[in-house]
């Protein structure tokens, strides 16, 4: 792998830290994995497919790992957690950022759809949290991905919506509730981001991401959509020594779409 300029210049950012990245197979994981390992962290990533997490560790390179497991199972993020935890016995960066979603309308939104969602983007965070905290160290951090959807009232999303507003919600009495430990709780509401979810999620094919993004840059103050590693830098940010006296806060990366 060649060194880059960026790499000679960011490579200490997280020197000898740990991090463990959920949902690190792709999109917004991926790129955040790939920039606190080029900033010096040991990366380990989660996700579901082994094929898709093998890809991942390839790309993000740096000596990072995959552990294959879904955090809406308790069983498997306990192993999650011990794997890192026998080969580091600490995690200095949470970052709990898997998570899904998909359209439907009220009056069409079955059980199956609200519990799987529920599991995943609630429960899933809140047990990835509660079972890596044992080994987090004072000066540790954790980043959650919201989204700005909590804040929208986007037609058709509002399952998806009202996850990431309870992941806010989340952060708030965590960030009370870890009083004293010196661990600090942030959230990161990206914007528009297109990543593969867009097609294998939400349905929606090149055309429509397409007229989307279209619409979306004509009401963004920045005139554009955003890209995954503008969403990692923020990640990077709350969660290194340069953010540490930030905590329980919600960072908007979208371009202003929701700001103005």
């Amino acid at each position: 792998m060649t060194t880059s300029l960026y790499d000679n210049v960011h490579s200490t950012k997280h020197a000898g830290k740990v991090a463990l990245v959920t949902g690190g197979s792709s999109g917004i994981g991926l790129a955040t994995a790939k920039r606190l390992a080029r900033e010096g962290a040991t990366v380990f990533i989660t996700g579901r497919r082994q094929e898709e997490l093998n890809a991942a560790v390839s790309e993000i390179g740096h000596g990072a790992s995959a552990i294959r497991g879904d955090i809406s199972s308790a069983a498997d993020l306990k192993k999650i957690v011990d794997t890192v935890s026998a080969r580091h016995h600490r995690i200095d960066i949470l970052f709990a950022n898997a998570g899904g979603g998909e359209f439907a309308r009220l009056g069409d939104i079955t059980e199956a759809q609200f519990d799987k969602y529920f599991d995943i983007n609630v429960k899933g965070t809140l047990l990835t949290v509660q079972n890596a905290l044992p080994i987090m160290r004072a000066g540790s951090a954790i980043v959650i991905t919201g989204s700005i959807a909590a804040v929208q009232g986007t037609p058709a999303f509002g399952v998806y919506a009202a996850t990431k507003a309870a992941l806010r919600s989340f952060a708030r009495t965590w960030a009370s509730d870890l009083k004293g430990r010196d661990i600090r709780v942030n959230v990161v509401a990206p914007g528009v981001i297109v990543t593969p979810a867009y097609k294998t999620e939400l349905k929606l094919s090149e055309e429509q991401i397409a007229a989307y993004c279209e619409e979306v840059a004509a009401t963004t103050p920045l005139g554009r959509v955003g890209n995954t590693d503008e969403i990692a830098k923020a990640v990077s940010f709350l969660a290194s020594d340069d953010a540490s006296y930030i905590t329980g806060t919600e960072l908007f990366v979208d371009g202003g779409l929701v700001q103005v």
